[in-house]
């Protein structure tokens, strides 16, 4: 391994600083989103591996299982839930939105790129207004490009659906992560591939990745703290992470994105190791939490969406035992081998032992959905009471007579949409400044701010599906006997429609 020297910012011997700060010494990359992209000589190491090329199989918003949309939906309906598809919306959070988005298709080698440059730019942006006050040098700059580059480097397939959803099913109190493998996975590849940098660079590269995690590890002020806001901010959730894929999901997704990243890039600036913004551009903050929100709530988490998702995890739970789906999550030397495409290993396997997977799937070609019955808001106070909602609490509200169902016949979806602090509002945790001659940071109180934002921060939807589609009415009445039952009154927005209740083949 290299050295590194504070004093004379000197890096590893491989490290070309021309390629680092000259774009003529870079590799050109064009993005569709953010133009023309300068890939370093270190960063391209890594970009150059098998490893960091599985982002390409891995798609930001799930994997392509149909190319196409039925008619229904290209005209507005939605086949299973009614809906008119041009009010829905996407993030990192959803795995199959590309069914109802068909361009929807981008990859994380895409947003991997996008977060590199984002994050590029704004540690250049800092060291051009205050680099001599902050001692921010080029192995800063460098250490900030590689943990954006690689902070999904351990991403599991089908978006958030494989840790969120399936892994729970299969191992008993998993708390598996992609940002711990993310961080074994860049170990890996400094090892396989001798890639020469120095240890320290990687420490803090590892360190950045987890910054908004529960593994986050403590900082002292020392280590320029505000360096860990840009990736992945865990003190306010503002980072370039959040700047790219709400950009570029509005933008596959054929939505518009009003919130303007650069506007904060630019004024941004550093007081007590902290990034903090001017007071003018609160709105423009808020704008960024609620895009975020209104993406989850109408494309993420789509009715139709979160019906294929549904049926993704119980294929991939039937197919476990045989494929061992799971059995290299903490082996970075095998893990990086599993991507999208083990749907299509799935489907084209013959074994006796995946034949109720299979069939999932083939449901899903032939557009044959877990169908969608209703879904209501939590009331606002019970929300702190809230206890999830289980198959089990449906099935036990149906009146006697009639279908006896199943808890396997009924499956429930408990989605939280908030402005990523829960039920508090993301301006408390945010510091700013009133202009570039005060040296005082503070934060804005709720009575300080526009009274046309809300004062309520989190929902929580509890939407029903039937995996039978001759289930749907029997499933939509124990669905409003239990809102019934459990808040005296139906807190659904309308009753499941007649033609869903009634079995049709063709829907």
């Amino acid at each position: 391994m290299g050295a590194y020297c504070n004093g004379n910012v000197s890096l590893s011997p491989s490290y070309d600083v021309a390629s680092a700060e000259d774009p003529r010494f870079c590799k050109h990359v064009h993005d569709n989103v953010h133009g023309n992209i300068y890939l370093d000589s270190l960063s391209l190491k890594f970009i150059d591996t098998e490893q960091f090329q599985r982002l390409r199989e891995l798609k930001q918003l799930g994997a392509v299982l149909l190319p196409s949309l039925t008619l229904r939906d290209i005209i507005g309906k939605c086949g299973s839930c009614g809906c008119k598809c041009g009010s829905c919306g996407c993030n990192c959070g959803c795995g199959f939105t590309n069914m109802v988005y068909p361009g929807a298709v981008h990859s994380r080698f895409e947003h991997s790129l996008g977060v590199y440059w984002l994050a590029s730019q704004c540690v250049e942006k800092l060291k051009t207004y205050q680099g001599l006050e902050l001692g921010i040098d080029r192995f800063d700059i460098q250490t900030v490009k590689l943990a954006g580059l690689l902070h999904d480097v351990g991403h599991g397939p089908f978006s958030h659906l494989f840790e969120r959803e399936f892994l729970p099913q299969v191992i008993s109190g998993s708390d598996w992560s992609h940002e711990q493998m993310s961080v074994d996975m860049v170990d890996y590849i400094v090892d396989e591939h001798h890639i020469d940098v120095y240890p320290q660079m990687i420490r803090r590269v590892k360190e950045m990745i987890l910054a908004s995690s529960e593994y986050a590890p403590s900082m002292s002020s020392s280590e320029k703290s505000f360096l860990y806001d840009i990736v992945a901010n865990g003190r306010n959730g503002i980072d370039v992470d959040k700047f790219d894929y709400l950009l570029r999901d509005c933008r596959a997704c054929g939505l518009g994105c009003n919130f303007e990243f650069q506007r904060l890039l630019e004024t941004m600036r550093v007081l007590d190791d902290e990034i903090c913004y001017r007071a003018k551009d609160y709105l423009t903050i808020h704008k960024m939490f609620a895009t975020r929100a209104d993406l989850y709530r109408t494309v993420y988490t789509h009715p139709k969406v979160k019906a294929i998702e549904l049926m993704v995890v119980d294929a991939l739970v039937h197919a476990n035992s045989y494929l061992g789906i799971s059995s290299n999550i903490h082996d970075p030397s095998e893990y990086w081998k599993l991507d999208d495409t083990i749907i299509k290993t799935i489907e084209t396997t013959p074994n006796q032992e995946l034949k109720e997977a299979r069939e999932l799937i083939l449901r899903i070609r032939r557009r044959n959905l877990y169908q969608f019955c209703n879904e209501y808001p939590v009331p606002k106070d019970m929300l702190d009471n809230y206890k999830k909602v289980t198959a089990q609490d449906i099935v036990c509200s149906q009146k006697s007579g009639g279908v006896t169902l199943k808890e396997e016949d009924v499956a429930v979806c408990n989605v939280k949409i908030d402005l990523t602090r829960g039920k508090h509002n993301p301006l408390e945790s945010i510091h700013f400044f009133k202009d570039y001659e005060s040296d005082e940071k503070f934060t804005i109180p709720d009575d300080r701010v526009s009274h046309l934002l809300p004062t309520s921060y989190q929902d929580m939807i509890v939407k029903v599906y039937a995996k039978k589609p001759e289930l749907v009415e029997a499933i939509s009445e124990a669905f409003e006997n239990f809102q019934l039952k459990t808040y005296g009154i139906k807190t659904q927005a309308h009753s499941t429609p007649q033609k869903k209740r009634r079995y049709n083949s063709f829907i």
